[in-house]
């Protein structure tokens, strides 16, 4: 199949994309990462590469997106940056370390790791759950640990961190509107540093295909990227004349029936 079809693919994914972000508030890599798996395997993709290309490049095109998402959020005053700073450097280390643990794990279990996060993150956005408010932040070290699961969890995903920060935020007594907020803030290092951790952990690696840097696949983050970021304010504007919670239970079955695709594909992966 010629180049020019596969670019056409991915702008249109880029497209859906940014208009769900923008639509329902949410990041796009558990959509972005089981499309692109589909899309590329039909290219020739090494199929134990297949699920490491897509995550790495699903965290570089949240470098773009997270931008914009944390723009707005910080003008409405809903970032608390005290809640960042101590978040982040857990981040940064989890997100790192989880990419190096993504490359020796096999293409299958990623997949299956995958689909697991995916299917219990739809189960709790069709039931609308929400954890309750039991506890405070911890201090420091426990805000340095928190984050580095964080980190590692978004790096096997390839997640900006909404669906494991947002219920760890409420859980510890912070208003909905500010963990939503800070969240966006904490989607930036984790999808840079997660896509440089994805850079080392594939740099030289044997079967790579061309146009990929590690394990980030560089033509894909541009047309994703760029038209993501473009569709995102229309999703926005969308979402202010649609019933958005009955979206996300659509939304959420389209989560399950991605899931199912992911874990047939960690179960058939040789």
């Amino acid at each position: 199949m010629a180049d020019w079809q596969l670019w056409a693919e991915l702008l249109v994914l880029g497209c859906a994309v940014g208009f769900l972000a923008g639509l329902l508030g949410i990041g796009g890599g558990m959509v972005l990462v089981p499309f692109m798996t589909f899309l590329l395997g039909q290219r020739g993709f090494p199929a134990d590469l297949l699920v490491k290309v897509a995550i790495a490049t699903s965290l570089a095109t949240i470098c773009f997106t997270s931008l914009a998402s944390v723009r707005a959020h910080h003008r409405r005053g809903a970032v608390d940056w005290s809640i960042v700073k101590p978040l982040a450097p857990g981040i940064v280390i989890g997100t790192l370390l989880g990419a190096q643990l993504a490359r020796l794990m096999p293409g299958a279990t990623l997949a299956i790791v995958f689909a697991g996060f995916v299917a219990f993150s739809a189960f709790q956005m069709f039931l609308d759950r929400k954890p309750k408010p039991s506890r405070t932040l911890p201090a420091w070290p426990g805000m340095l640990g928190a984050g580095s699961g964080i980190g590692v969890l978004s790096a096997l995903v390839g997640a900006g961190g909404g669906f494991i920060s947002v219920p760890f935020m409420t859980w510890c007594n912070v208003p909905i509107h500010r963990a939503v907020g800070t969240s966006a803030a904490l989607g930036f290092p984790i999808a840079v540093s997660g896509t440089i951790g994805y850079i080392i952990a594939g740099w030289n690696l044997e079967g790579l295909p061309p146009g990929t840097l590690g394990f980030l696949y560089v033509p894909a983050l541009l047309l994703i990227a760029t038209t993501s970021v473009l569709l995102a304010p229309v999703g926005a504007a969308a979402a202010h004349r649609m019933n958005v919670r009955q979206l996300k239970r659509v939304f959420a079955c389209l989560l399950f029936l991605l899931a199912g695709y992911m874990l047939y594909k960690g179960l058939t992966t040789r």
